[in-house]
């Protein structure tokens, strides 16, 4: 991609829209636009960065073997009133359709996908089955801030687990936090993300929050020492579950808890057979009886994690995208001038396409060399590349890791040969 063709710009100074760092160093980019609070347009840097995000979601989640659908967002009450959520869920936008209807715009989709999958499931040997889709979700937050970490519109990817009993749901749950971890991995997230003990509230003795350590977080966690396992605050004072988490828990072992903020990027239930029994949905076992289904619920919003690597990965120079992420791998800079250099610089972005390798070009005319510079550094992608009349009188580019404090002159055949992909 040539940043001429781009059909957005970068810009001097922060959006006075919103203070979150992720949605000022976003927009300033041009990776997002905000339409209102918690609403944002996906520019096309923006857009590529979620669909790398997503794309990592699907393959750890397919790995599990779940297969991935697409339901509808739009919701008949009916549905919520017979999990009696209708007048629970206080973030549920609700609105009117034709003939006066109760209808609902998706949070989340319990009361969708379990009479969805009681069509297919008979008996036993149609468990243990799971389904997880990568949609636009909608909640009524009464506190849209924080960018991409609290928004009334966003990307989540919800997968659901059916099961035969408690002891099969453990397994896969287990599996599923395995996958989670590769997620925030790939990410660039994984260093920094724990396993937060948290309540399950209706569903289960706890749930399971993976949230991110960051100043800027707005959660609290306390984090057992030397380990990727933290417990949330709302449990911390449970002496009962400090027991069962702590290992060889003694009265006071608390206090050696690290408090630290974080973001949460996802949370696992174990749902029981709540839902089933809400919609009367069981099981032939191989006597022919009739069992419950138990389930299990998992959560990633993809738009959040962009906007968590945002605010926790930038520095103050810009954004800083792992490689997994990144919307492009190297930052093509030509500050070249005479024609003949130009399109020197014009092949080595050729050779590198052919290479396979996804280059955005900064190829603009006009535009002096410290500005070009600072935006590659404020769009943040992995790889900097340099060209010059200067570098090209030796043969040679001038190579920047987006994390390295200094610029390395390398030949050109070394850059192709590997250097390009370091």
């Amino acid at each position: 991609m040539k940043l001429s063709a781009l059909v957005t710009k970068t810009a001097k100074e922060s959006s006075k829209a919103d203070v979150s760092r992720n949605a000022q160093l976003l927009i300033r980019a041009g990776f997002v636009d905000q339409l209102m609070a918690g609403v944002y347009s996906y520019l096309p840097l923006g857009l590529k960065v979620l669909s790398n995000i997503e794309r990592i979601v699907r393959e750890e989640m397919e790995v599990l073997g779940a297969q991935e659908i697409l339901m509808p967002a739009l919701q008949p009450r009916e549905i919520w009133d017979q999990t009696e959520r209708w007048d629970k869920v206080d973030v549920l936008f609700k609105l009117k359709g034709a003939g006066d209807r109760d209808l609902a715009l998706g949070p989340t989709h319990e009361e969708v996908v379990t009479p969805l999958m009681g069509r297919f499931i008979q008996s036993y040997r149609d468990l243990p089955k799971a389904v997880y889709q990568i949609q636009t979700k909608f909640r009524n937050e009464p506190r849209a801030k924080s960018g991409l970490l609290r928004g009334r519109e966003f990307r989540m990817k919800d997968m659901y687990s059916f099961h035969t009993d408690q002891a099969d749901l453990d397994q896969f749950y287990e599996l599923a936090i395995e996958a989670y971890k590769n997620v925030y991995r790939r990410c660039g997230l994984g260093d920094l993300t724990l396993v937060t003990y948290a309540s399950g509230g209706v569903f289960s003795k706890y749930s399971h929050e993976f949230q991110t350590i960051t100043p800027y977080g707005e959660d609290i966690v306390y984090r057992l020492p030397d380990t990727d396992i933290a417990i949330n605050k709302e449990i911390i004072e449970d002496k009962e579950a400090l027991a069962e988490i702590i290992p060889n828990y003694k009265d006071g072992d608390e206090k050696s808890l690290e408090e630290m903020k974080a973001i949460e990027v996802g949370n696992i239930f174990k749902l029981g057979s709540r839902f089933t029994d809400a919609f009367g949905i069981n099981y032939a076992d191989a006597e022919g009886q009739q069992g419950k289904i138990v389930m299990g619920c998992y959560g990633i919003g993809p738009s959040r994690v962009m906007g968590t690597i945002a605010e926790v990965l930038s520095d103050d120079k810009g954004l800083v995208w792992p490689d997994e992420v990144a919307p492009y791998h190297v930052h093509l800079v030509s500050l070249c001038r005479d024609e003949a250099d130009i399109s020197k610089c014009n092949e080595i972005y050729d050779t590198l396409q052919k290479m396979g390798i996804s280059v955005l070009y900064d190829d603009r005319s006009g535009i002096q060399a410290g500005a070009k510079l600072g935006d590659a550094d404020l769009i943040g992608l992995p790889r900097r590349v340099v060209v010059s009349s200067r570098t090209l009188a030796e043969n040679s580019v001038e190579f920047k890791a987006r994390y390295d404090d200094m610029a390395v002159i390398t030949p050109i055949e070394t850059f192709y040969s590997g250097g390009c992909t370091r």
